[in-house]
């Protein structure tokens, strides 16, 4: 046995809809401007390019049911409510008509952002991991098993609608999505892939309850304090 200089830390994992078994948790992808009015919220033209990616720590996530503080080093703290796939097979350089044998199942999540570093990040050219990857920003609901059909999405805060979309809006499908993304990095059991927000991001404040609810999941919901 190998020893160590201090102890590892444990192994992130998520429940699972019905089942005892906790789902490891590897690596987690996120899908930028993947609906169409969202990405000219933020100003981009959804037609202009293929998906892009940026990623979160595996220890930035949080259950659905949490409490968070308020992050700190920005004002203006975002919800960006999403659809998780969960990789139940590894694979690299994989055809659109494979990736969707890929997915082990499917969650409700929360993309938090710090929105006023990553507008610094943008306007000065700079990577968005401080705006993006930074601790409890990854709100994520029990995975379900499976393939999900088409369903809605909403988002509300304190119980007022904030987002709502159909799945079957995304810019890039699942499939796409996972076949454009292991082009780049080898997948493996255990990722997630956060995959888009609808337009409707807003602030989140002290006090606040962000619900992250998709038709055939469990939600993702996280109070800020």
């Amino acid at each position: 046995m190998v020893a160590l200089v201090f102890p590892a830390m444990p192994t992130v994992t998520l429940a699972v809809t019905g089942r005892p078994e906790r789902f490891p948790v590897r690596r987690i992808f996120c899908v930028g401007r993947n609906y169409a009015e969202h990405a000219r919220e933020m100003g981009g033209d959804p037609d202009a390019e293929p998906p892009f990616f940026f990623t979160k720590p595996a220890d930035a996530v949080v259950e659905s049911g949490s409490h968070i503080p308020y992050p700190p080093a920005t004002a203006n703290l975002h919800h960006e409510g999403e659809l998780v796939i969960a990789i139940g097979k590894g694979g690299a350089m994989v055809a659109e008509e494979d990736a969707a044998a890929m997915i082990w199942g499917h969650a409700a999540g929360n993309d938090l952002t710090r929105r006023d570093l990553q507008a610094e990040a943008k306007a000065s050219r700079r990577p968005w991991d401080m705006a993006k990857g930074f601790d409890k920003s990854a709100v994520v609901g029990p995975i379900r098993p499976g393939p999900l059909p088409d369903a809605t999405l909403r988002c509300s805060v304190n119980g007022v609608a904030r987002q709502e979309a159909r799945l079957s809006d995304m810019i890039s499908k699942p499939a796409a999505i996972i076949a454009a993304l292991s082009r780049m990095v080898s997948l493996s059991p255990g990722d997630l892939i956060f995959t888009g927000t609808p337009a409707g991001v807003g602030a989140l404040n002290r006090g606040d309850t962000c619900k992250v609810e998709i038709e055939g999941l469990q939600s993702a919901t996280v109070t800020i304090v």
